[in-house]
């Protein structure tokens, strides 16, 4: 199921996404980019290939930074495939803010976890 995937992302929640660009880039020199999303501004940061993406929202304790798995398609199945197993999942398939798809679910401590798939993959595999 996640054989082939790999940490696309590392999602921070972030209280003041200003002072956090400004740490990542200024403080860290990181490429740091605001960006005005569909669902509102955040912040990304390319690193080879795995992406900071920084979203300012409030965040409880352990809910915050969540990891990204990237897949190349089948992200129904995965999901469905998850929940056969008892896996939780918290947000179903729904649209990221790319434009691709994405869903959260919890490991067996409660932490969030994700999985992203660009737009145009297949929702389903074969």
């Amino acid at each position: 199921m996640f054989d082939h995937a790999r940490i696309g992302a590392i999602v921070f929640f972030v209280s003041v996404l200003e002072r956090t660009v400004n740490f990542y880039r200024d403080t860290l020199g990181l490429p740091v980019v605001a960006i005005d999303g569909h669902d509102g501004p955040f912040a990304l940061a390319e690193l080879g290939e795995t992406s900071l993406v920084f979203i300012q929202r409030p965040a409880r304790p352990g809910e915050s930074p969540v990891v990204v798995f990237a897949l190349d398609g089948g992200i129904d199945d995965t999901a469905e495939a998850l929940a056969a197993q008892g896996v939780e999942i918290v947000v179903p398939v729904s649209e990221a803010p790319d434009g691709g798809l994405t869903f959260d679910f919890l490991d067996p401590d409660g932490n969030v976890l994700s999985a992203h798939q660009p737009a145009g993959a297949p929702r389903r595999r074969g």
